[in-house]
């Protein structure tokens, strides 16, 4: 038996080719039972991302069987897929699912977005009941060593996107973000990423003024914003604390002395500015003004640059927490080998009856019946016996483990 992790990603394979075999949430109530009727797949997870699309498997198929499954659900070639598919087994697979989990394998390393669609992709299998006893294990295994390469290195701890370093720079400046005012300039997809972060650190006060105020109110409305236009800038700015522009403008739209006129009317309480466009939103000259401090995205780079420096050797270090834990679950992986477990089963049992034996032995040998010695016997091998077993069943159900339920079931089905 074995443990597969096969798939594409943001390394191996293009934008194009990504979206041809990503999986919707529709398509994964399908296609997890079809993967799992597959030959030789126990146990499946299907994981899709916009950057990757992974199946994680357990059983005694193989990765060329995985590959035919993948390109005919979704009608591509073989052949136009396999030179892109990465395939692991047993320990590299799952190496590779830790380093997932942790972000180390991510475009943005390690951006934390990924922990949540992996803990999502195995709830669903799970839901499904396509996860058994070992990709259980694996996964729950895998989440623990992302919570402690989070904790106990700094591989997701700098920004590494102008985005996030943009509002982080606000947070350095003003403690209490929940009580700055931010104004958005341009609605585009690195605005809408900005405000995804504010409300993340709990802003509550943003202004979105764009070009056209359709776009501004669709991004304004995401996030419990207010829409605005370009032209309204100028009452705008004065209520601003905090201003970050991504325009697609190809001259600056916020001069000097717009900002100037603002400061005056604020009496001077400081002003960050972040231009995050090229070319310049912002006149450069602002940053001759008192009490107004701008940044561009040269400045920020800079910042990113250090911080991807400090997440690589980070990296290094969570590497090192993953391959021990690898070790260990190869270790637990091992210890199921049937014959050791029935074994170890056998002599448990039998070490459980002698000792109920002896016990018996005794109680007759002092004078008590035989009759309320077996009674006690055979209650007392009942109540050892099932212990185990009885407390498993109540855990299972409370947590909705029907994989296990499902063996139980079995047994009692096979006794009769």
């Amino acid at each position: 038996m074995t443990i597969f992790a096969l798939g594409v990603n943001h390394k191996t394979a293009s934008v194009a080719l990504r979206e041809q075999v990503a999986f919707s949430l529709e398509q994964l109530h399908q296609a997890l039972p079809a993967l799992r009727v597959q030959a030789g797949v126990d146990e499946a997870v299907i994981l899709s991302t916009c950057n990757r699309t992974e199946l994680y498997c357990y059983g005694e198929a193989s990765a060329d069987l995985l590959i035919g499954w993948l390109a005919g659900y979704h009608g591509i070639a073989i052949e136009q897929l396999r030179s892109h598919v990465y395939s692991y087994q047993d320990e590299q697979a799952m190496q590779h699912l830790m380093r997932v989990a942790s972000g180390l394998d991510s475009l943005v390393l390690g951006e934390p977005q990924i922990f949540g669609q992996v803990k999502q992709a195995y709830q669903f299998a799970k839901d499904q009941a396509s996860v058994g006893g070992v990709l259980e294990r694996l996964f729950q295994h895998s989440f623990k060593v992302a919570k402690t390469v989070r904790s106990e290195t700094s591989v997701g701890a700098n920004a590494v996107s102008v985005a996030y370093a943009a509002v982080n720079l606000a947070r350095q400046i003003f403690a209490e973000m929940k009580q700055a005012t931010v104004l958005l300039v341009g609605a585009g997809d690195t605005a809408e990423l900005v405000a995804q972060h504010l409300r993340e650190h709990g802003v509550k006060r943003l202004f979105v003024a764009n070009r056209t105020l359709e776009r501004a109110q669709s991004v304004a409305s995401k996030f419990n914003g207010q829409a605005h236009t370009l032209a309204e800038l100028p009452e705008l700015l004065p209520q601003a604390d905090v201003v970050i522009s991504s325009t697609a403008s190809t001259l600056p739209i916020i001069g000097k002395g717009m900002v100037e006129t603002a400061l005056k009317q604020r009496r001077w309480q400081p002003m960050l500015l972040i231009d995050l466009a090229v070319p310049r939103d912002i006149e450069a000259q602002v940053n001759d003004l008192n009490d107004a401090y701008l940044y561009t995205v040269d400045d920020l780079q800079g910042i990113i640059s250090d911080n991807m420096r400090s997440r690589e050797q980070a990296a290094a270090e969570a590497q090192q927490i993953i391959s021990s834990q690898v070790g260990e679950f190869n270790a637990w992986l091992r210890s199921l080998d049937h014959v050791d477990l029935l074994r170890d089963y056998r002599q448990r049992a039998e070490a459980l009856a002698q000792d109920q034996l002896v016990r018996a032995q005794q109680q007759l040998a002092a004078g008590k019946l035989a009759e309320d010695v077996l009674h006690e016997l055979t209650q007392r091998l009942t109540n050892k016996f099932l212990h185990a077993p009885t407390r498993l069943i109540r855990a299972a159900g409370a947590q909705g483990d029907y994989a296990t339920l499902a063996v139980f079931k079995q047994l009692n089905t096979d006794d009769q």
